[in-house]
């Protein structure tokens, strides 16, 4: 290790990343939803219940206009598929790194000093440290598929009240508040058998572990492995998160009859 560049890493800020993300789409994910509300809905409905069923959905009455049926089932398909769909796009071979719009780069103490890295030359090993940290991060997402799923099966009619009326992430809020602690536990170690295969992971995690005895972070806040958890985390949640904000903010766009009634009930 060159001295440079030792003291180019001892003392550095805390870590901060911006999030960028991809939109996911709900519309098909709710269409079987729909014909099956649909039939239960001609096989029990008077016909003046029907009728105001309509004038309801036509006058955009808000969520009182909305059956339970309508919100607990429509936001549990929607939110399992969109689930599903983040996991599944994350979760595979270049996920992460081949996106670039969802790769993460070297923690923040490790950016300040990159290019004297490479001026010393190190820049092989910095390549070699994103390239693991991405691999971490695909191979530890496909462990929240069930934890996500489980969530929304959890599910109750209130929890599904406050997500409708809730912010343009309520939905998102709502997977993190239920499913965050358990998956960092599970993608620790996941994230660290791979990291720990990198020289340079292993030499930040020893100067961030120095760091904590001086008081300059806490012990285990900085390794390598916390912030890509933290990091793949993150952009799990971000990615639901936007198509969540598309579709409140364009719910005439949602490609689906029953996603179209019941967020633009909550616009009224």
């Amino acid at each position: 290790m060159k001295p440079v560049f030792s003291r180019c890493l001892i003392g550095l800020g805390a870590l901060c990343l911006g999030w960028s993300a991809q939109a996911l789409d709900y519309g098909d994910a709710l269409k079987s939803v729909l014909e099956k509300n649909k039939g239960a809905s001609a096989a029990t409905a008077s016909p003046a219940g029907s009728a105001a069923g309509a004038a309801a959905s036509a006058s955009g009455a808000g969520v009182g206009s909305l059956t339970s049926s309508e919100m607990n089932a429509g936001l549990k398909e929607a939110l399992s598929r969109g689930a599903e769909i983040a996991v599944a796009q994350l979760g595979q071979k270049d996920g992460f790194f081949g996106n670039a719009a969802m790769r993460i780069p070297l923690p923040p103490m490790l950016q300040k000093g990159e290019k004297t890295m490479r001026a010393v030359g190190m820049g092989q090993q910095a390549d070699d440290l994103v390239l693991s940290m991405n691999r971490a991060a695909e191979a530890a997402v496909p462990e929240a598929k069930t934890l996500l799923v489980g969530a929304v099966k959890s599910m109750t009619l209130e929890d599904a009240k406050g997500i409708l009326t809730g912010g343009e992430t309520a939905a998102t809020d709502f997977f993190r508040r239920k499913t965050e602690a358990s998956l960092t536990k599970r993608f620790l170690p996941i994230v660290k058998a791979t990291t720990d295969k990198s020289g340079l992971a292993q030499q930040y995690n020893s100067y961030a572990d120095m760091a904590s005895k001086f008081g300059v972070s806490k012990k285990g806040q900085d390794t390598v492995e916390n912030y890509v958890t933290r990091q793949a985390l993150d952009r799990l949640y971000k990615v639901v998160g936007e198509q969540e904000r598309t579709i409140r903010a364009n719910p005439l766009q949602a490609g689906s009859d029953l996603l179209k009634k019941v967020f633009s009930a909550v616009a009224k």
